[in-house]
């Protein structure tokens, strides 16, 4: 073995540890969020009157975008801390709070045993799941794109996305097997609790491994030194803005089509629950599947032709997806497939392209929080929004507003400079 090979070789064996759980713990957040939006047709009703079936869906969408409500004071929060304590602290400290609020909600009473109060204990759940949530993305791609190689930074930040996509996955197929091995009656019951009190149980090993992981060189360098957090985060406006703005397209167009999708069908569409999940789970495949070429092509083009071809191909696609899907669940896994593909160009490389706007000592809270303003304002909104307005518009009317979105953040893209390789100082 020549020594570049012996060399490569220990790099990987020493950044494996750092990589696994990074993906582990990010999956864990995805599972545990995304859960909530696979399961609300089966719970819904345990927590909100039963008399009004879709009034007890929206009142449970309506708290989904609560916890997103509190993304940004997480984000500033475990920010912060990323940024003066250090990234794998912040990152431990995420995926235990994450996956208590899970655990929570799996053992709570219901609407029938103690009234309301089944609906505050949901609330304060997902608050304090916004919170942790708000910190966990900023904190792990922080420390994705500062373990990887600058060349191949890009590359290294679709694993991201892929475990985002792999943890709601996991959900999705965990509501396939219960829906097919439990009646409907067993799933409102009891069966919707299962994945939530997993969810718990898979927070414990998501904190052993990040608890294990060494802290990035950059930080170790760099992140100690005193940052004036305020003056820093003004003199960076401009990027914290562009976040904003790349931010709102994506985020709406990923949460309408890669984890809302399978319940919106159920619920609105009454596509077979089973046929909708198996729909969701096909479709994460091959959006996982294409997220390492994208993110390998950035390396080689730049981030901002990869970034366009995302925003302005899922915008070009969205109404004849829309024509496409129906009432079956061959038309949602064909249509999830063609979003999938342009989706995962913009959220492949969006990890590396956030880290390569902010400098060390704000590289984490710089992101955190204009990233959780918009994801609290757009992507909490999105399911509830996707649903009250297919039913009082019409489809076409939600999926104008997405494309509307898209085109803000191409125009965003557009006039954004590039960043392919930069140094992360």
């Amino acid at each position: 073995m020549t020594q570049t090979a012996q060399l490569r070789t220990s790099l990987s064996a020493k950044r494996a540890p750092q990589l696994v759980g990074t993906a582990v713990g990010h999956a864990l957040e995805w599972y545990d969020w995304g859960i909530y939006a696979i399961f609300v047709p089966f719970f819904a009703t345990q927590f909100f009157p039963q008399a009004d079936q879709l009034s007890a869906v929206l009142s449970s969408l309506a708290v989904f975008a609560v916890g997103f409500v509190a993304r940004p004071v997480g984000g500033f929060v475990f920010g912060r801390l990323a940024d003066r304590i250090g990234r794998r602290t912040a990152m431990s400290a995420t995926v235990a709070t994450i996956a208590a609020a899970s655990f929570a909600i799996g053992v709570s009473p219901t609407y029938t045993v103690i009234g309301a109060w089944a609906s505050v204990i949901l609330v304060a759940a997902r608050v304090v799941q916004g919170l942790a949530c708000g910190g966990e993305l900023p904190s792990a791609q922080t420390y994705l794109s500062e373990i990887a190689p600058a060349g191949k930074r890009g590359f290294w930040s679709s694993l991201i996305y892929i475990a985002s996509v792999f943890g709601n996955t996991v959900g999705v197929l965990l509501g396939v097997v219960l829906t097919l091995t439990l009646s409907s009656s067993a799933m409102h019951a009891f069966g919707w609790r299962i994945p939530f009190l997993l969810g718990g149980v898979f927070g414990l090993v998501a904190v052993y491994m990040r608890r294990k992981m060494p802290e990035t060189e950059a930080f170790t360098r760099h992140g100690r030194e005193r940052t004036r957090l305020w003056p820093e985060l003004l003199r960076h406006r401009g990027e914290a803005l562009r976040v904003v703005g790349l931010s709102v397209g994506f985020t709406v167009v990923y949460y309408s089509w890669v984890v809302a999708a399978p319940a919106y069908a159920i619920s609105s569409l009454h596509v077979s629950s089973s046929g909708a999940l198996w729909a969701g789970v096909a479709s994460s495949v091959v959006l996982m599947a294409a997220m390492p070429f994208w993110g390998r092509l950035s390396d080689r083009i730049g981030r901002k032709p990869v970034l366009l071809v995302s925003a302005l191909g899922s915008a070009a696609a969205l109404y004849p997806v829309q024509w496409l899907v129906r009432d079956d669940a061959w038309q949602l896994f064909a249509g999830m497939v063609v979003a999938a593909v342009f989706i995962s160009a913009g959220v492949a490389i969006l990890p590396a392209v956030y880290a390569e706007m902010f400098p060390t000592g704000i590289r984490a809270v710089g992101l955190a929080v204009p990233y959780s303003i918009a994801v609290a304002a757009f992507g909490g909104t999105a399911p509830y929004l996707q649903t009250w307005i297919g039913a009082e518009l019409g489809r076409s009317a939600y999926t104008g507003y997405v494309v509307l979105l898209l085109l803000v953040s191409g125009l965003v893209i557009a006039r954004m400079p590039e960043t392919r390789g930069k140094d992360l100082t």
